[in-house]
């Protein structure tokens, strides 16, 4: 079974600040036995790494300097649903809170940290597309819903 994941959470240094959020019991649980397909939409939108942080205002992604980004955001999100389609995946593990990939939750566009609920570019686009998705931090017995 192939597996979409937030690349970041593999430990791929491509968060906007050049870092990863590793999460060693998420890769324990996902890689025995499971095709893993690291993405990163925003790179994959051509935004480099480091990038300032963007979040989501009024359906437009904006970055911290106000620059509209919304454009880069849909591209990689496109990019990530081509890859989908290709390797036939039906569940995406997608870093929470992201204006990318966040699911459910994501900042609420005043860079305070700040959250509300709602989708990000990428995760909203897959989840319409029949991908079902699972937060990669907020509750790690959830991953166990990938081996049962």
């Amino acid at each position: 079974m192939n597996v979409l994941v937030s690349a970041c959470l593999l430990g791929l240094k491509c968060r906007y600040d050049g870092n990863d959020n590793k999460s060693d019991e998420l890769i324990k649980v996902i890689s025995i036995g499971y095709n893993l397909i690291p993405v990163c939409p925003e790179q994959l939108g051509g935004l480099s790494t480091p990038r300032k942080p963007a979040e989501i205002i009024e359906g437009r992604v904006i970055n911290i300097d106000n620059e509209d980004v919304t454009k880069n955001f849909f591209n990689g999100a496109n990019e990530v649903l081509k890859l989908v389609k290709l390797y036939k995946t039906e569940l995406a593990v997608l870093k929470e809170r992201s204006p990318s990939c966040g699911f459910g939750k994501i900042y609420d566009g005043t860079f305070s940290k700040m959250v509300i609920n709602g989708n990000g570019v990428c995760a909203d686009l897959l989840y319409n597309n029949g991908v079902k998705i699972i937060g990669g931090e907020r509750d790690k017995r959830i991953f166990w819903i990938i081996v049962y």
